[in-house]
């Protein structure tokens, strides 16, 4: 079979009559192609130009090739998408897009899926801090991406919006067009996504230019990667905006045809900025190949007097993300445990290697140390560490973050609040009040308590005719513990386990399950004896007594709202599995968390 043809264009910024137009020429001239892969801004930059896109995705032009778009952002996006993720065709766990119209699929967050034989990656969105509910990618969408990079097989392509950092400097790509730099639209996380996933193709728009790099080697790969960044649709410049490929799936290459290297090959341009970075380094650990950079990620700047280390030690990455090196005593970089303990705390990496993160404010990791410390009872458990956590934590009570209007009942060690954006009225949490990072690991006088608040709330629920679905997700990232309790109809208890396996299946996961005679709360021990804080896990507290639970592996791909997007089917909320579909204006939520306070009242365990 002859390979796919393939069409690759930039920024559309909603020019779809030109976009369609050049497609049909480009068609007839050197077609047919399979599909057309779009990068940077798919959405209109103003509303003068919103009628025209609107024709085609409501169906008053048509659109003439298979299309896919990741720049989920500009005017109008936020309602058609929307509209589009409420669809019953666009509802499970779907990465090989969601169908806008005929012919038109948004690649949401990010995943790996199969085009015409080729594996194609990507990464929807753009890097931000704003929590917008369009148009940027989360650390969870960025976590499924390193996850999918240590799967087999090779990635042939690779979609971001933004260009990765490094790959437009001067001092080892000197083909630069004219005024590109790193200084606007590249991002540092792209970067190392793309050091880590080693697509055969990576391609990019935003920065307004048509740029084709020279191939590159991979560290740890025998295949090369040619990076391709897209000018917009209609530039000014009339820089290529399209452009073909027709590359044979690496899935279908002999192992000599996927080693070929043209001759023109290059360093990873990633691998020398981080040489460049080190030259000032007089004390840097030799290296005995260039193979070595994947273990580690920047110098430790500063020394850390819990763990020893001296100045200028690297922190070899696959021992501190993973807990496990397979150079073991060969690696040449240091296996620092402490490390590790506070990379399972949530802790940047670049704070741990280097003593600062660049990301600031849009980095999702914690930028102290957290400590441990001996409580009253003898058992060890996080404490406070620093001002710090509590101010970016959500969860904890002293942080100016906490939106105290949500909660509506305080215990001795947990509270109760109203879940933000909901997915059914009467959606709570129950949070521990010391920075925990699960529940599981909690000592027997915080289960007793918790087990109160969990049978008050049963026995509410019971009251109106319902049943409540517990569930926690506790991944190795957690900050602090939060249990979700949703109320489901008495009607639908007995196939709600049946929903919860069938999702499972989806994810190729079988539940532990688990069944008691005795109180609900026994369920719990047999939580606690499968829990394992190397792993994250995910379990479910169902009515009848029932538990299901799933160890979750390094490299598996899991869902961060698997819970709420189980619980959505089975309540026929399927737009709703995402929570910003669902949030409401502060004044809402205030009179929300009243009602539920009045109807709670009898039942709260804490009056």
């Amino acid at each position: 079979m002859s390979p796919p043809r393939i069409l690759l264009c930039g920024d559309v910024s909603g020019r779809l009559n030109q976009l369609y137009k050049r497609v049909v020429s480009v068609n007839k001239s050197a077609g047919p192609f399979d599909a057309l892969l779009c990068v940077g801004q798919f959405f209109p930059d103003s509303t003068d130009q919103l009628n025209e896109f609107m024709d085609y995705v409501e169906g008053r032009s048509a659109i003439p090739l298979s299309t896919y778009f990741i720049g989920d952002y500009g005017v109008g996006a936020a309602k058609v998408l929307l509209a589009s993720s409420k669809g019953s065709a666009n509802q499970g766990f779907k990465m090989d897009g969601l169908k806008i119209c005929e012919n038109l699929h948004w690649l949401k967050g990010s995943g790996k899926f199969t085009l015409h034989g080729l594996s194609v990656a990507y990464l929807s969105g753009r890097r931000s801090s704003d929590g917008l509910q369009f148009g940027t990618y989360t650390q969870d969408d960025v976590d499924a991406l390193r996850a999918i990079a240590e799967e087999p097989g090779i990635i042939d392509l690779f979609l971001t919006n933004e260009w990765p950092t490094g790959v437009t400097d001067r001092a080892t790509t000197p083909d630069l067009p004219p005024g590109v730099s790193d200084s606007l639209g590249s991002d540092s996380t792209i970067s190392e996504l793309v050091v880590e996933i080693k697509p055969r193709y990576h391609i990019s728009g935003t920065k307004g230019v048509f740029y084709a790099r020279e191939p590159y080697s991979n560290v740890d790969a025998v295949h090369v990667t040619r990076f391709l960044g897209l000018a917009p649709v209609g530039n000014k410049e009339k820089q290529k905006f399209i452009h073909a490929l027709s590359p044979i799936p690496s899935s279908t290459m002999s192992a000599t045809e996927i080693s070929m290297k043209p001759p023109n090959t290059t360093l990873s341009p990633y691998i020398l900025t981080e040489r460049k970075t080190d030259a000032s380094d007089s004390t840097k650990r030799p290296s005995s190949s260039v193979s070595e950079s994947q273990y580690w990620r920047y110098d430790v700047s500063q020394k850390r007097q819990k763990s020893g280390t001296a100045d200028g030690n690297k922190l070899c990455f696959k021992f501190t993300s993973s807990g496990s090196c397979p150079r073991g005593e060969k690696c040449n970089f240091h296996h620092d445990m402490y490390a590790r303990e506070q990379s399972q705390r949530g802790v940047c990496f670049d704070f741990l290697n280097k003593g600062k993160c660049e990301r600031g404010a849009d980095c999702n990791f914690k930028h102290s140390f957290q400590n441990e410390v001996e409580s009253h009872s003898g058992k060890r458990k996080l404490g406070n560490a620093g001002t710090k956590r509590s101010k970016e934590c959500w969860f904890c009570l002293s942080s100016p973050n906490i939106e105290s209007h949500l909660i509506v009942s305080i215990g001795e060690s947990f509270y109760c609040a109203l879940a933000k954006g909901p997915l059914v009225s009467d959606h709570i949490l129950i949070v521990p009040v010391e920075h925990f990072p699960n529940t599981l690991s909690l000592a027997p006088e915080f289960e007793a308590e918790l087990n109160r608040v969990q049978n008050r709330l049963r026995k509410y629920f019971k009251n109106q005719g319902k049943e409540v679905v517990f569930f926690e997700w506790v991944s190795k990232r957690s900050t602090h513990a939060n249990l979700q309790a949703v109320p489901i109809p008495s009607s639908r208890t007995h196939v709600v386990q049946n929903i919860f396996d069938m999702a499972a299946q989806k994810l190729g996961f079988k539940f532990v399950v688990s069944k008691s005679a005795d109180a609900p709360g026994e369920g719990r021990k047999s939580l606690r004896t499968q829990f394992d804080s190397n792993h994250s896990f995910f379990y479910a507290e169902l009515p009848e007594c029932t538990t299901l639970s799933h160890v979750i592996e390094e490299n598996e791909i899991f869902p961060a709202q698997f819970g709420r997007e189980v619980l959505a089917g089975l309540l026929n909320m399927a737009d709703k599995a995402d929570w910003r579909n669902c949030t409401h204006s502060k004044e809402e939520e205030i009179k929300m968390a009243e009602e539920f306070k009045t109807r709670f009242e009898k039942f709260d365990p804490n009056k």
